[in-house]
């Protein structure tokens, strides 16, 4: 019988676009296995069959334990792994990313070594967040000044929709009890945001050091993404479980969170977001800019790049495959 360790490794031909692989599939409290060319999530309720080529990326969250088979045919497949919290609240650690293509890598790359192009991403993160104004003239200094308003104008709206007293945001680093309860579920909510936005620009490939409003940070990038979905998510809910009890917030915050997550899908809408970020001129920036497949090119002149493997040499009879 043919063994795991024998069978030959797939093929770009063989894999599923990644414009129709399931975003994300998040396993907890379950030991990952390889059954073929497919993982399996074996826990007390049985055995459950995945097919590892239909995977775009797989959150690990507690308890979970998985085999060097298992992460073998997840890497033939391109599939990103990302060890998380639970419900993919809290990033720990992550794999390769998502697409073998460096589409997006190099889209943020190019957005963000221009100073022009750069503000232009920073104006368009501020759209996402306050659509209803057009930041289309505003500098750096003067969108700041107005993120800042608008996030002021946030928590006094939430304090009179709840009726949580607002004394300002406060908040001491490594003192998570210094704050009132408010600050402390703002915190723990805003730490929960930058786990998940860290899972995803991980799992497509992104630098999470090159940022457009934040900078000079390893998570630069990260907290411009997290910060889209502060005062659409994040405070409002902190408020909300402010409101309820002053126990416990902390943990009662992630929670709620986890759940908010869920039902709004945030994975996705943060996976489309980043997309139309770093290329909006492209008519695909819903779907992955480019097919996962094995292609490494060589840059020419002119923005041209050529086909690797063959020697570029001017005599061209000793241009050969190398």
């Amino acid at each position: 019988m043919t063994t795991v360790g024998k069978r030959p490794a797939l093929t770009p031909r063989h894999l599923t676009r990644t414009a129709e692989r399931l975003s994300f599939i998040y396993l907890e409290r379950c030991t990952v296995h390889r059954d073929a060319n497919a993982i399996t999530a074996e826990d007390a309720d049985g055995t459950t069959h995945i097919p590892s080529a239909t995977i775009g990326t797989l959150l690990l969250g507690p308890g979970t334990r998985i085999t060097h088979q298992a992460m073998s045919v997840l890497g033939e497949t391109g599939a990103c792994v990302v060890w998380v919290g639970e419900h993919g609240v809290r990033y720990y650690a992550g794999g390769r990313a998502l697409s073998r293509s460096a589409a997006l890598a190099e889209a943020q790359a190019i957005q963000w070594a221009n100073v022009r192009s750069r503000i232009a991403v920073a104006r368009a993160m501020y759209r996402l967040r306050f659509p209803d104004e057009d930041p289309a003239r505003l500098t750096r200094h003067e969108l700041l000044g107005r993120e800042g308003t608008r996030v002021k104008n946030c928590y006094r709206a939430q304090s009179a929709r709840t009726g949580v007293p607002w004394n300002g945001r406060k908040y001491t680093p490594g003192d998570f009890t210094s704050g009132d309860p408010v600050n402390q579920a703002i915190t723990a909510a805003a730490q929960c945001m930058y786990g998940v936005a860290h899972a995803v620009v991980a799992s497509l490939g992104c630098s999470p050091g090159l940022g457009f409003v934040h900078s000079g940070h390893e998570l630069s990038f990260v907290l411009d993404i997290a910060d889209l979905y502060k005062t659409d998510i994040g405070i409002p809910l902190a408020f909300d479980v402010a409101a309820e009890a002053e126990e416990d917030v902390g943990s009662r915050t992630r929670r709620a969170l986890r759940d908010r997550i869920n039902e709004t899908r945030l994975l996705e809408r943060c996976v489309r977001d980043i997309k139309a970020l770093l290329l909006p001129d492209s008519p695909e920036h819903a779907n992955e800019p480019a097919e996962s497949i094995d292609r490494v090119t060589l840059q020419s002149d002119r923005g041209l790049n050529v086909s690797s493997g063959v020697n570029y040499g001017t005599d061209e009879d000793e241009a050969a495959l190398w």
